[in-house]
């Protein structure tokens, strides 16, 4: 049977890419920390991942177990060594902290045989197989790299599905229905059910992130702000779900100048992506979605890059801006971040947190317009 890595035994990690695999017909191993998933991984052999529908039709994935990276370090080394492909849904920020133990997976391997190895790292974040690429190039040795041309492939990827957290602890995922996984090249490459091969990546993933993940965020922060609970729950708040739609028509002007998009298509893609939002079955906390605001933050990331790319093309960013304001203000006591933010912004000033985190000019015109926009949604 072919066989799969796939590090990140979490939500998406198993109710996505690892379900995907399985379904293929590969023998998926989930690589992770978390014990006692690893532990009823390799006990159960097989997990259950349920739409959110109506009628929460269910699949049974099989031909899974699990491994620890901190404790398993050659357990995976040698899986690593047999496999087809090796994919991540880790979280950007964890790229660094994996890499070394998959360059030396990838050390045996080169030296044992002429197999191909694809690595996709599956995360929210433009080019993060090419971040991790170099993070495991940086851990090779010159011989070792040398050897990786016509062995070892990296490709850029797209990943969209709605998991919210889930309410026990079951191995069982509650997932949205739809899902989206675009992955960049031009090579011949084994087919995975669910993946689509694209040659230019970059409109599928700025169209994703520029309106999935950051209409999510802004549903989110919005909705903490208002006392809302779920994100469904926030767009049934109609003066809500009109901001919304105003900064994603910000995030599409972009798009449709950058990539030639059809402004008409492109809006209907948008009003897809409010519909998956409003699915009440998934139950999406505000403070989920909300979650790690300095990450979300970030110069390339889902608010402040659209914001930036927006202002070069000269056109509207005011309501990204007040986006960003209202996720300055996210102020859950409970997300460590959260918590630092606030911090940062007491004791330094909102407009050098922008700078730190958000790599913005203190004198910047976006600076200037979220600190507006922070004073009039704080009141």
């Amino acid at each position: 049977m072919k066989q799969t890595v796939h590090f990140g035994a979490g939500n998406i990690g198993r109710g996505f890419i690892g379900a995907l695999f399985s379904e293929s017909g590969y023998h998926v191993t989930f690589v992770d920390i978390a014990e006692s998933i690893i532990h009823s991984l390799n006990e159960q052999k097989s997990y259950k991942v349920k739409l959110a529908t109506d009628q929460h039709e269910t699949t049974t994935i099989k031909n899974v177990a699990g491994l620890n990276n901190m404790t398993q370090e050659n357990k995976v080394i040698e899986e690593i060594t047999g496999a087809t492909y090796l994919t991540t849904a880790i979280g950007p920020n964890i790229l660094p902290r994996i890499a070394p133990l998959i360059a030396r997976g990838i050390s045996e391997r080169v030296y044992q045989t002429d197999e191909k190895l694809y690595v996709i790292a599956c995360e929210n974040q433009i080019g993060a197989t090419d971040i991790l690429k170099q993070h495991i190039l940086d851990n090779l040795d010159e011989d070792t790299k040398d050897r990786l041309a016509g062995r070892v492939y990296f490709f850029n990827s797209a990943v969209d599905r709605i998991v919210p957290i889930q309410e026990d602890n079951s191995l069982d995922v509650l997932v949205e229905p739809y899902y989206e996984w675009v992955v960049e090249t031009e090579e011949e490459i084994p087919e995975v059910e669910g993946m689509t091969i694209v040659s230019e990546l970059a409109p599928f993933i700025e169209r994703k992130l520029f309106t999935v993940n950051t209409g999510h965020a802004v549903i989110a922060y919005l909705g903490y702000l208002n006392g809302k609970s779920t994100i469904d729950k926030t767009l049934a708040d109609e003066a809500i779900k009109e901001q919304v739609e105003a900064t994603l028509k910000e995030t599409g002007d972009y798009l449709v100048k950058q990539y030639g998009l059809k402004a008409d298509e492109h809006n209907e893609y948008i009003q897809k992506i409010i519909k998956r939002f409003k699915n009440p079955y998934l139950q999406d906390g505000v403070t989920r979605v909300g979650r790690a605001p300095i990450r979300k933050l970030g110069p390339e990331d889902r608010l402040i890059r659209p914001a930036t790319e927006a202002q070069k093309a000269g056109l509207s960013f005011t309501n990204l801006a007040k986006a960003i304001a209202a996720a300055l203000l996210f102020d859950y006591q409970e997300d460590e971040e959260a918590m630092k933010l606030q911090s940062m912004i007491k004791e330094n000033g909102m407009a050098k947190v922008l700078e730190d985190v958000s790599k913005l000019p203190k004198d910047s015109d976006i600076t200037q317009e979220v600190i507006k926009q922070y004073a009039l949604l704080k009141g």
